[in-house]
């Protein structure tokens, strides 16, 4: 599902080149003139991201950022005109979680919200684009595509999930319920060993030879665990 993100700026042109660019890459968006709307819309909407502007109208970015902070952990980028490092610091420290001037180039913006969609989405990867073995397995995340030995390879949507999610924690061991509830949901009512057959199943796709597993591999008496590109 494409991912929202919230723009706000008092200016009609700054709202309509972000929101253009972040649409071109795959962002669903939603905009916001003032302080006061912005807030409304986090309370109502589901967001992934704000770009807030510091200088609003009604109240001062500061004041939105320091209010969402009372009630979601959204992830903020401040966008602004204001240059002191000074500004900078206290943007951050009330909460913000990247920062960029005005001027700016649209492009770097859409990077910036990217990565700190990676850095806050257990559900992305650190890079855009992961290869493992010499490419012998590729994840495209922007892409939501899987490769192996070059040949594109068809997940449902909750091998997709769970390869994501061992992917992005190399060598972490996961105990089967923490997959049921990342993969599965936390209202998922079955039996936890559920996830061994989604486990199973993406072997059979990724894996050289699944008896003997080499990107996903079985931690017994705990679960599972991603090995990547370690030996």
């Amino acid at each position: 599902m494409n991912k929202t993100i919230l723009v706000v700026d008092d200016e009609d042109k700054i709202r309509d080149v972000v929101a253009s660019y972040l649409q071109k890459d795959g962002f669903r968006t939603l905009e916001a003139d003032t302080g006061e709307k912005a807030l409304h819309i986090v309370q109502f909407k589901a967001l992934d991201l704000i770009i807030l502007d510091l200088m609003l109208p009604d109240m001062s970015g500061e004041q939105v950022c320091k209010q969402i902070r009372q009630f979601s952990s959204l992830p903020i980028l401040m966008l602004t005109a204001k240059v002191s490092e000074d500004n900078r610091i206290h943007g951050l420290s009330i909460g913000a979680d990247d920062y960029l001037l005005k001027p700016f180039d649209p492009r770097e913006l859409v990077a910036r919200v990217r990565a700190i969609l990676r850095r806050t989405d257990n559900q992305h990867l650190l890079a855009d684009r992961i290869s493992f073995r010499n490419d012998e397995l590729i994840i495209d995340s922007v892409r939501s595509e899987v490769f192996v030995q070059g040949e594109p390879v068809n997940l449902t949507q909750s091998e997709y999930k769970l390869l994501l999610l061992l992917a992005r924690h190399p060598q972490r061991q996961f105990n089967r319920e923490e997959l049921v509830a990342k993969v599965l949901g936390f209202d998922f009512e079955g039996d936890v060993r559920s996830i061994d057959q989604h486990v199973k199943n993406l072997r059979q796709k990724i894996e050289p030879d699944p008896k003997q597993p080499r990107f996903i591999t079985t931690v017994y008496g705990v679960g599972y665990k991603f090995i990547g590109g370690a030996l």
